[in-house]
């Protein structure tokens, strides 16, 4: 099954709540990011799951969905864009579900470590696949992630943390983060290009993967934000994922939050 945008909506839609790609939650475990690897309890506190609760459909009825994100702001979470929708898939400048809620900080969703905040307002990148989502609350005692100020280079190694699913053709959520490093194949205008490394050639995104971030680890300084998760092919894959930038629209990305 290609994962093209579309058809992880559509893929999502079917299923009972995104945790990461745009997916629907179903039950029971599973894995997060295809062949990946598990995170432990805080590292990476800065990763974030959103849960959506009651979005209208078509019908009339009601859907409940979930994406990855994270914290970039005591009081807001980047994501992907196409994580708030309308059933006809017009992205929004507002929560879609009855209830959209930012667990932040929880690797093992199982547990009660971090902090779960409802999510009261999205800004949409007017360029990329991106937006952002303002919480209820700040959240206190986790550092969000900086934002890189500059493209990356080819060839360089980025790292994913999300809690998507370990395959496309029958996604279920995963109640645990995960974690995988990518190369840089390609950086175009609003896109960055990633292929997987490790711990596979084929360690991908997949369905409930939707905004996870990419991000370069600093040592000392930190992890910066490179892109996030936004569309691919049929998970798991060694092809290319395209993910959307975020170094080119930090000047709107600052003004949002300001206003």
């Amino acid at each position: 099954m290609s994962r093209t945008l579309a058809s992880r909506l559509a893929t999502a839609a079917l299923a009972l709540a995104v945790t990461a790609g745009l997916g629907l939650v179903t039950a029971g475990p599973a894995g997060a990011v295809a062949n990946g690897t598990i995170v432990p309890d805080g590292k990476y506190r800065f990763s974030v799951k959103l849960t959506m609760t009651g979005i209208p459909t078509a019908d009339g009825g009601r859907r409940n969905s979930a994406c990855s994100g994270a914290l970039i702001h005591p009081q807001w979470v980047v994501t992907a864009g196409h994580c708030f929708r309308t059933f006809d898939g017009v992205r929004v400048d507002r929560p879609v579900a009855d209830l959209t809620t930012a667990t932040v900080g929880r690797a093992d969703l199982t547990g009660d470590g971090g902090q779960v905040a409802t999510v009261i307002a999205v800004r949409q990148s007017p360029t990329n696949d991106l937006a952002l989502a303002k919480l209820d609350q700040p959240v206190r005692g986790i550092k969000p992630i900086a934002l890189a100020h500059r493209p990356p280079r080819v060839g360089a190694i980025v790292r994913l943390t999300g809690y998507g699913a370990d395959n496309s053709v029958d996604p279920v959520p995963s109640t645990v983060l995960r974690t995988g490093l990518f190369a840089v194949t390609e950086v175009a205008d609003s896109t960055v290009g990633v292929t997987g490394r490790y711990p596979h050639p084929d360690t991908s995104a997949c369905p409930y993967d939707s905004g996870a971030p990419y991000f370069v680890e600093r040592g000392r300084h930190g992890p910066a934000l490179v892109s996030v998760e936004s569309f691919g092919p049929g998970c798991p894959h060694s092809d290319v994922e395209t993910t959307s930038r975020v170094d080119n629209i930090t000047d709107w990305i600052r003004q949002a939050i300001r206003g």
